[in-house]
């Protein structure tokens, strides 16, 4: 039988943590410009202009869009780059 404390050790809820689907989010902001916005996503995610615009819109008229999902690691890096853009995004657990 197993041992329920290993199961829910510390180290095993960090380790599912950071293996969750992590979300990087773009926030709607009343600085950059929609051209703007569109042309970092094309520079960091290399999308076509089509995605890219598409993605501006849902940040525009929704608020926030979600632009990429997947480890915790790449997720953090891009948050970094698009706050180096001066783009207004976060960091969220997927559910």
């Amino acid at each position: 039988m197993a041992n329920p404390d290993l199961l829910e050790s510390p180290e095993t809820d960090l380790a599912e943590a950071l293996d969750l689907p992590w979300l990087v989010v773009v926030h709607n902001d009343p600085v950059n410009l929609m051209s703007y916005v569109s042309m970092v996503f094309r520079r960091i995610f290399g999308w076509t202009r089509e995605r890219a615009e598409q993605h501006m819109m849902e940040v525009h008229v929704k608020g926030r869009s979600v632009v990429w999902s997947g480890g915790r690691e790449q997720a953090e890096l891009y948050v970094q780059q698009l706050h180096t853009y001066l783009l207004l995004a976060t960091l969220e657990k997927s559910s």
